[in-house]
Formats: structure tokens, C-alpha cells, sequence
């Protein structure tokens, strides 16, 4: 059964919603795999991320999560279901690493938000995933943009869900700290059985990371493996620009 399946789907900027940016897409996105959306600034990368993890309701069309229709689950449910990372920083400064990856428990702590043993040790799993367990004591607004992401991820992580959809996370970041954060997400959807969904700019990275790509463009939805975009031409076209050239068996991006 796929993680997520779309029929139809009719989605559009919240200022806007007479003017869709896509219509008509369909996809599933299997469990357990590492998918990257890729596309021009404004293409409407976010405003799908947002639509597949409720954030905003589609316009038209059919969403499923696990096989249910996520139209009828509740708050809590999605909660528990779809992990999210936005390209904000969070704007916080007196709290700890720790504590803003204990926040992913939210879901299951009930009103008061009190930490159980089990939450405690999902928290402490999550950060061992992500390799943060050192940073747990430093304050938000002292990490790097690189160490603040990963605490966002183990947040993520901590709260259990099947799916996580990131915006953009390798924004503000520098390439090291891009490629080791491509990797790490590529090693838990692997890893871990999670399915990893983002939005990014860093099409190399993607290319070589990546089970499956989507290119959004304003002639819609493109999708597949990098060897086959790359060998229909698809890539290529892509990044159609003067002064780019793309080896289609390499899978290179040159200056020309």
C-alpha cells in the first residue's frame, strides 16, 4: 500500500484560490522511500507540501494517507501520522536542543504535555538517529543553521510518524551541511521505513539521493527515477537555460 495516494488533486496559493497552480495531478508515494520535489521559486513546491500535510485544504481532488481518506481524520490523527519541517527557523531563544525535540511527543502527552518514560526515550532515540545527542543541552539560538535543522529532523523523528514531509531543508545551509543532511534523510527513509517527501533546490544532490523526482513545472508534473529523467530528456529540459549544460549519463550539471 502506498504512504500517499492523490486523485485529481486542485491546489492553489491561500491568497489565491481562484487561480489553481496545478490541476488534475495524481501520484502515490510509496512507503519506506526518499522522493524530492523539485522547481522554480513561486512554482508551487510549498503550497503542495502544505496541501498534502493539511496545513491548507485542496480546492478538489482525493488525498489518502495509509489507505483513509485524510479529509476525515482528525487533527490528532494527522498528528500522528505526518511528520512536518518548514523552511522557518524557529524563532525561540531560552530552550534547550532537547526540549524542542521533545515538543514531537506533543501528540501523544495530552493537555499538560508531560514527558513519560516512553516519551523521554523517543526523544533520546530520535537524537541518536540524527547524531545531536551532544547538542541536547545548547540553547536554540546558539546552534548553527546546520545543527538547528537536525534538531528540527529529530523532532520530527520523535513524533512517530510514518511520514515526513520537509520544506526546502537545506536552505541556509552550507554544502557540506546540505549533502550530510540529503544523506541522513535518505539513510532513515531507508533505514527507518519512513517516507521522506521534500522540497528542495539542490537538484544535484537530489539527482544522486533521491529514489524518485518530480519535476513541477508550469507544464505540470514530471516524475520518475534520476536514469530515466535523465535519459528522456527530462532533466535536461528542466534546467533549459543559456549557459548550463546537463551529461545526460553522468548526470552532471556543467558551465558552458
Amino acid at each position: 500500500m502506498s504512504a500517499i495516494k492523490v486523485q485529481d488533486l486542485c491546489f492553489s496559493y491561500p491568497s489565491q484560490p481562484d487561480a489553481p497552480i496545478f490541476s488534475g495531478l495524481s501520484f502515490e508515494v510509496p512507503r519506506g522511500s526518499f522522493f524530492s520535489v523539485l522547481g522554480p521559486s513561486g512554482g508551487g513546491k510549498s503550497t503542495l507540501l502544505r496541501t498534502l500535510c493539511g496545513f491548507q485544504p485542496p480546492l478538489e481532488g482525493r488525498m489518502e494517507l495509509d489507505g483513509k481518506d485524510m479529509a476525515q481524520l482528525s487533527r490528532k490523527e494527522m498528528s500522528r501520522s505526518i511528520g512536518v519541517v518548514l523552511t522557518e527557523r524557529p524563532d525561540v531563544t531560552d530552550m534547550r536542543a532537547s526540549d524542542m525535540v521533545a515538543l514531537g511527543r506533543t501528540p501523544y502527552t495530552g493537555f499538560w504535555g508531560r514527558l513519560g518514560t516512553e516519551d523521554r526515550n523517543r526523544v533520546d532515540e530520535a537524537m541518536q538517529l540524527v547524531g545531536i545527542t551532544h547538542l541536547a543541552h545548547r540553547m536554540i539560538h546558539t546552534l548553527s543553521d546546520g545543527e538547528r535543522q537536525k534538531v528540527m529532523i529529530a523532532k520530527a523523528l520523535a513524533q512517530q510518524t510514518p511520514v515526513i514531509l520537509l520544506d526546502e531543508p537545506t536552505a541556509f545551509l552550507d554544502f557540506p551541511s546540505k549533502v550530510e543532511t540529503m544523506r541522513l534523510l535518505h539513510r532513515l527513509a531507508h533505514e527507518s521505513g519512513k517516507t521522506v517527501f521534500l522540497s528542495t533546490h539542490d537538484l544535484e544532490t537530489a539527482i544522486q539521493l533521491s529514489d524518485d523526482l518530480w519535476l513541477l513545472s508550469a507544464d505540470g508534473l514530471e516524475s520518475g527515477t534520476a536514469d530515466s529523467l535523465s535519459a528522456d530528456g527530462s532533466l535536461e529540459r528542466f534546467v533549459s537555460c543559456k549557459g548550463i549544460r546537463f551529461d545526460a549519463q553522468r548526470k552532471v550539471f556543467y558551465l558552458s
